[in-house]
């Protein structure tokens, strides 16, 4: 059975049958964790299920544009070269650290 992107879906006498193709908030909502997934070490071609979800949504104009907001998602790519990736990484860790300092600076009236 293949339904897009989730669906709702019944279980009939011969199986399970799609009913009404949706989009929700919860797709939109779960995408990008889905998306990032390799990421945090998830290899989604594991769970293909989920694969193929990922694939609808990406496939969907709205997702594919959205995405790209506000900076483009390059995270498929990164993942295929562990040498940007590490630099990606090193770079984010920065960020993060630096809005952490700053954060605690202005908790502490510095």
């Amino acid at each position: 059975m293949s339904c897009s992107p989730i669906v709702v879906v019944v279980s009939t006498s011969q199986g399970l049958a799609c009913v009404a193709k949706l989009t929700r908030a919860t797709d939109i909502c779960h995408y990008g964790w889905v998306a990032a997934a390799g990421w945090a070490g998830v290899n989604i071609d594991d769970f293909p299920a989920l694969k193929a979800w990922e694939e609808r949504m990406t496939a969907r104009p709205g997702v594919e544009k959205g995405r790209h907001v506000p900076d483009p998602h390059t995270i498929k790519e990164l993942l295929k070269d562990k040498a940007k990736m590490e630099e990606h990484a090193a770079k984010s860790r920065a960020w993060v650290q630096a809005g952490m300092k700053q954060d605690a600076e202005k908790s502490s009236g510095k």
